[in-house]
């Protein structure tokens, strides 16, 4: 299965990244690209350098903050959560990728019979 695993396009990790935070809560970064994982059914893998990068930018951005605090196993650990600003990118991000794949299933879709060329 390794070599059948998808590739993420540009700015659809941000996307998962604020998505996994609106519905999960405060995270620290290990738990965030698991969650991804997990509820892309393995499909995709996250190293840490890919995750982290992804939370900077995002931190930079405004789109999240982040505390200190203990994790489960009682280890000091980052937990970020999504801001008021990563919200509203969120919505729009997702009013976005819903209408590509909307055009992009309807590009696909096999031609209709009887529709001329």
């Amino acid at each position: 299965m390794g070599d059948n695993r998808l590739e993420l396009i540009q700015g659809t990790l941000d996307l998962m990244v604020l998505r996994t935070l609106a519905a999960m809560g405060p995270m620290h970064g290990y738990g965030v690209a698991r969650r991804i994982e997990q509820a892309s059914g393995d499909e995709i893998l996250l190293n840490q350098g890919t995750i982290y990068a992804c939370l900077v930018r995002l931190l930079q951005r405004g789109w999240i903050s982040a505390e200190w605090g203990a994790s489960d196993n009682n280890r000091k650990a980052r937990f970020y959560s999504i801001t008021k600003q990563g919200r509203r990118q969120l919505a729009e991000g997702a009013e976005y990728w819903r209408r590509l794949s909307g055009l992009m299933q309807r590009m696909l879709a096999p031609e209709q019979e009887g529709s001329s060329s």
